[in-house]
C-alpha cells in the first residue's frame, strides 16, 4: 500500500470510530516530517483517547505495512500525536484544534 492508501485507512478507522471532521492532507512538498497528516476531533478527552487506540488496534488488524515511531500526547488526551513515519495523526479535543487551525496551517 502507498502512504496515500494508508493514510486514507486510517482515516476510515478513525471515522467508524465516530471522529468528527477527519481530514487527509498531502504535506509531502512542504515537509520532510510526513507525507500526509491525517487531522480529526473527539468530542471529549475520553473519546481522543479512545480514537487513539483504537488506530492502534486497527493498524496492526487490517495488517497495514506501517510501524509506529512514537505516540505524545496521550496523557493529557487534549492532543495526540502519533507518528507512523511517512504518516502523522493529529487526534484533537475540539478546542485544541480551532486553536491550533493545522488545516489552514498546512494547506
Amino acid at each position: 500500500m502507498t502512504s496515500k492508501e494508508n493514510a486514507e485507512q486510517i482515516a476510515q478507522i478513525l471515522e467508524d470510530k465516530k471522529a468528527e471532521d477527519v481530514q487527509v492532507l498531502h504535506v509531502g512538498d512542504k515537509t520532510i516530517v510526513a507525507d500526509y497528516f491525517v487531522i480529526c476531533s473527539g468530542h471529549s478527552v475520553p473519546h481522543v483517547k479512545t480514537l487513539c487506540d483504537e488506530v492502534d488496534e486497527k493498524v496492526k488488524e487490517h495488517g497495514l505495512d506501517i510501524k509506529k515511531l512514537r505516540t505524545d500526547g496521550y496523557n493529557d488526551g487534549r492532543w495526540i500525536v502519533m507518528d507512523y513515519g511517512n504518516i502523522l495523526i493529529h487526534i484533537f479535543h475540539p478546542d485544541e484544534r480551532e486553536y491550533y487551525n493545522l488545516e489552514r496551517l498546512w494547506s
